[in-house]
């Protein structure tokens, strides 16, 4: 089991993806609960980003919203980074 550590842009990104996004809300909370159980779960579609961003993952959410995180394996945590559309995560 890992440990969702939540950021405070996290937090405040996904309060704003939830008010902008409520048919999502219940598709959000399950792919947490997923991640909590195991990120690299096949359809979380969990991915290693380049460029500017080495050292980020990334889950689907659908094929055009995203959350990005970074897997501290050793400890079992995963701290969320950021929620929103494709282009808006991957600036």
């Amino acid at each position: 089991m890992y440990t969702l550590l939540w950021t405070a842009h996290f937090t405040r990104s996904a309060k704003k993806f939830a008010k902008r996004h409520p048919e999502l809300n219940k598709k959000v909370a399950a792919i947490l609960r997923d991640l909590e159980k195991d990120p690299f779960q096949p359809h979380l579609d969990y991915h290693h980003l380049g460029g500017k961003q080495t050292g980020i993952q990334a889950v689907s959410i659908t094929d055009s919203y995203r959350i990005t995180l970074t897997v501290v394996i050793t400890k079992k945590e995963i701290i969320l980074l950021d929620i929103g559309t494709h282009d808006e995560v991957y600036k």
